[in-house]
């Protein structure tokens, strides 16, 4: 049958094959037998034989080993390796390597007794017909292969055409590939719900797309925790018509993001002497400070405080410059800066911010171009060739 996906732009149409049915076959189910006596299952050789030959199946066609088999053999039962075949070949033609097979089964036994062409195949098709790389494709369902046990005229169409009427379909295809898990959310429990919520709030069309493509794991949560992380962030100072509204939702949503904000602020306070004002102004003016790995922040604020010798004080003006890389952008354009310090050619007291916060061109106007004949090396500093010292 043709599906049409309303996107609010032109329709598209997906030729897509579809079955009266979208559940997987799941075998013969074994007779109870139960005796009335002892009200106990006989053992029969037909169910000793069929999980014999599953296990098999799964270790010889599938490459699991015998014990991750053994465990897949009570999430499923093969009556023939024909159909299985089937499955393992259809996988196999869209780009899937065995090791990614190996890994579908053994995350989702079920897709092997999948009917491959009703099934299976118009899901596959699906996700290729809207902008999925063969390589993204076998990479996603590797990940996520309960994506395959999801009805595709029910669930997998509905998500896109949400996510569709959203953001762009190059931002659609980039949430499959980092956030696909939303393809199995019922949407009316919390995504919708959390939408409606924003933007009864007032938050902008721009802010919204940003949150669904690079955030959506946000839009997942219970409508009433997010309904009070919102308001925290409100409180805090932040503007929901702004883009770092949507970054410090994500900073503060759900434990695990919450537990690394936390931490950060033990960080900054205890190992680098910010106060609560601190951490907070750092927060509004860059939310991202506050997510990083604690390895990241340590490395840098050592690098920038005890090597360059900026205080510790004045980097929460500067948030941002913590979020920056450290190899390829905040220790090439100190160490030219600091070659220039050292033949004294610009002010010892100049702040660092001027040469990491402007972008490429204009930091090479400032410090590159201006002074190369009078340091022919800096290129090399630069470029890591040669260290400070030694020019």
């Amino acid at each position: 049958m043709v599906v049409a996906l309303r996107l609010g732009y032109p329709i598209v149409l997906c030729r897509l094959v579809s079955s009266r049915t979208q559940s997987l076959g799941l075998g013969n189910l074994k007779p109870s037998n139960v005796s009335p006596q002892n009200h106990r299952r006989p053992i029969s050789s037909e169910s000793s034989n069929k999980a014999s030959f599953t296990v098999n199946y799964l270790i010889k066609s599938c490459g699991l080993s015998p014990e991750e088999a053994k465990l897949a053999a009570t999430k499923v039962e093969l009556q023939s390796p024909k159909g299985a075949d089937s499955v393992l070949a259809l996988l196999s033609s869209h780009g899937l390597s065995e090791t990614q097979i190996l890994r579908v089964v053994k995350s989702y036994p079920r897709v092997l007794v999948a009917d491959p062409e009703k099934t299976l195949a118009p899901k596959i098709e699906f996700f290729s017909s809207v902008g999925l790389s063969r390589v993204d494709l076998a990479r996603v369902l590797t990940f996520n292969p309960q994506l395959l046990s999801r009805s595709l005229e029910n669930q997998i169409v509905p998500s896109y055409n949400l996510l569709r009427s959203l953001i762009s379909e190059e931002n659609v295809v980039a949430v499959l590939k980092r956030r696909s898990w939303l393809f199995l959310e019922n949407h009316s429990r919390n995504v919708m719900p959390n939408i409606e919520l924003l933007r009864e709030l007032g938050m902008p069309r721009a802010c919204m797309s940003l949150l669904v493509a690079h955030d959506t794991q946000v839009l997942m949560h219970n409508n009433e925790d997010l309904a009070q992380v919102i308001d925290e962030v409100r409180g805090m100072g932040f503007d929901l018509k702004k883009s770092t509204f949507v970054v410090a939702l994500r900073a503060l949503c759900g434990k695990s993001y919450r537990a690394i904000w936390n931490r950060n602020r033990e960080i900054y306070i205890k190992c680098w002497g910010w106060s609560d004002d601190d951490v907070l102004s750092a927060f509004r003016k860059s939310p991202q400070c506050m997510i990083l790995s604690e390895k990241k922040i340590m490395e840098t604020m050592d690098f920038l405080v005890n090597k360059m010798g900026w205080p510790a004080a004045m980097i929460p003006t500067f948030p941002i410059i913590l979020c920056f890389s450290l190899e390829n952008r905040i220790i090439p354009r100190c160490s030219v800066v600091k070659v220039l310090m050292k033949k004294g050619l610009v002010d010892e007291n100049m702040s660092l911010a001027y040469a990491v916060l402007p972008a490429e061109k204009r930091f090479l106007e400032r410090f590159m171009t201006r002074y190369l004949s009078q340091v022919p090396n800096l290129i090399s500093v630069y470029e890591g060739e040669l260290e400070v010292q030694d020019v």
